[in-house]
């Protein structure tokens, strides 16, 4: 009898259970946080800017492989990441990101078990976090932005809380040589209009963190 393939792209709110709950926590609250705060020397400013419940999507822009466990370390909430569908691929990181709490999702189109997921994130005690760059970008920029995030938002009728991240560019061992910054900015109400959501969220990520958004015309060909 062949083995059916488990669907990474898919999750159930019961999936988002205590036992990935106390995995994160594990992780990117304690194992994680260490490192941050030692070395980075972590300066996290704004949390009472976070919503007391969970209907809302944290939307941070994006420099280091250190932001989606460095974000889920400083939320109250565990937070679900989506992740690009080659990194489940390979085996042993498979296993990692989803016990992480993190899916699966094709970033050149957005299926409906990704609505179907963040509904699922909705009826549980996590809360959704989406990079709205979709891949890291450059220190002192802010470049390909899409409505992908903002369409999720339309769809679910959930709230942005914009983060803003200075310095996990950085590559730091020695401790204390190394400076974060994270800004949580104040809740960007939830809007029909993706296009609303999106020059909001802009404008916000720009004086969380003081980087220059940069219009890249293939973004704006997708966009229109």
């Amino acid at each position: 009898m062949t083995k059916k393939k488990k669907i990474y792209s898919e999750k159930h709110a019961s999936q988002f259970n205590w036992f990935r709950a106390m995995w994160q926590f594990i992780v990117c609250k304690i194992i994680y946080m260490i490192r941050l705060k030692l070395v980075y020397r972590i300066d996290v400013r704004g949390k009472e800017n976070i919503p007391k419940g969970n209907k809302y999507i944290v939307c941070p822009n994006h420099l280091s492989t250190l932001d989606p466990p460095m974000i889920a370390g400083i939320m109250p909430r565990s937070v679900a990441f989506m992740a690009k569908k080659e990194l489940f691929d390979i085996p042993l990181l498979r296993w990692w990101l989803d016990w992480l709490g993190a899916f699966s999702v094709d970033r050149e189109k957005l299926g409906p078990s990704t609505i179907k997921t963040v509904e699922e994130i909705k009826k549980s005690n996590w809360v959704f976090g989406i990079f709205p760059q979709g891949t890291r970008g450059i220190p002192g920029e802010i470049r390909g932005v899409t409505k992908g995030f903002a369409g999720l938002a339309r769809l679910t009728k959930c709230d942005i809380l914009p983060v803003g991240i200075i310095g996990s560019e950085q590559v730091k061992r020695i401790p204390f040589t190394g400076k974060i910054i994270i800004n949580i900015g104040k809740i960007i109400p939830y809007d029909r209009n993706p296009d609303v959501v999106k020059d909001k969220w802009i404008k916000e990520i720009q004086e969380l963190t003081g980087f220059k958004y940069i219009e890249e015309k293939e973004t704006a060909e997708v966009n229109n």
